[in-house]
């Protein structure tokens, strides 16, 4: 049984990590090549590292920041913001990200997903997915952080983001997202049901029993989280041995 995945998310804007609340009110969270090598020590499995503003302001993600966060870690770590070429991709790769995040620009054109499948393998491509859920139920697709919705439904854009090669999906809710209420699970469980590729939930944790919780209810692979462990509400061992304890299985 494959081990369930922790990821601490960093937030980066203009070089500073950030946390807001439903994707706005940013505060300072510190430096992320630092809070990055702080996650690795403690026992994250993977990170996950977001130039938030880059896809709105049109600006390609710090290359600089990558290599200097993969000289620091010694685990998985994936980059997005900005992402929109092959080209893109290739830099961020260079640098020493071992996968990319793309969300926007996938939307916008979905044949970047199998350009980017077909070039580097799925293994690197992760597909995130912003979504809100409307009044009638139906989960909708945000483009830019959150501030543009679309015509697309959640599910169906997975669906065709896993056909058309990604190796992952990285589902926010923006509902949630800050509010430490929980993740989505029901939208959760949906994906994991209609999917054969692994699925990471973000967006509401604010409690150890958060993350039982997608992993139980929700069937998520991998849980995302933000500002519990920037502002050291949880930590990653505590988190863990909890886990385990549920007999959930975790590295430790």
């Amino acid at each position: 049984m494959i081990a369930k995945r922790i990821i601490p998310c960093l937030d980066v804007k203009n070089g500073e990590t950030v946390k807001g609340t439903n994707f706005i009110n940013l505060r300072s969270a510190g430096d992320p090549v630092a809070l990055g090598k702080a996650y690795s020590d403690a026992g994250a499995d993977e990170l996950v590292f977001l130039d938030i503003t880059a896809s709105h302001e049109g600006r390609k993600t710090f290359t600089d920041m990558v290599t200097r966060v993969a000289q620091e870690l010694n685990i998985p770590f994936t980059v997005g913001g900005g992402i929109n070429t092959v080209e893109d991709v290739e830099r961020l790769l260079s640098a020493g990200a071992d996968k990319i995040s793309i969300n926007s620009a996938a939307l916008r054109r979905p044949e970047l997903i199998n350009e980017i499948t077909e070039r580097f393998g799925s293994q690197v491509c992760v597909v995130a997915i912003d979504a809100k859920q409307e009044s009638d139920g139906t989960w909708r697709c945000y483009l830019n952080g959150g501030r543009v919705p679309t015509e697309r439904g959640l599910f169906e854009w997975a669906q065709e983001a896993e056909e058309r090669g990604a190796g992952e999906i990285l589902f926010t809710s923006m509902d949630h997202d800050g509010v430490k209420e929980g993740f989505a699970n029901d939208a959760l469980a949906e994906l994991a049901q209609r999917l054969t590729i692994p699925v990471i939930a973000s967006g509401g944790a604010g409690k150890k029993e958060h993350f039982l919780d997608a992993f139980k209810k929700g069937k998520a692979d991998a849980a995302l989280a933000a500002s519990v462990f920037h502002f050291g509400e949880i930590s990653i061992a505590e988190l863990k041995k909890y886990l385990k304890d549920e007999n959930i299985n975790v590295r430790i």
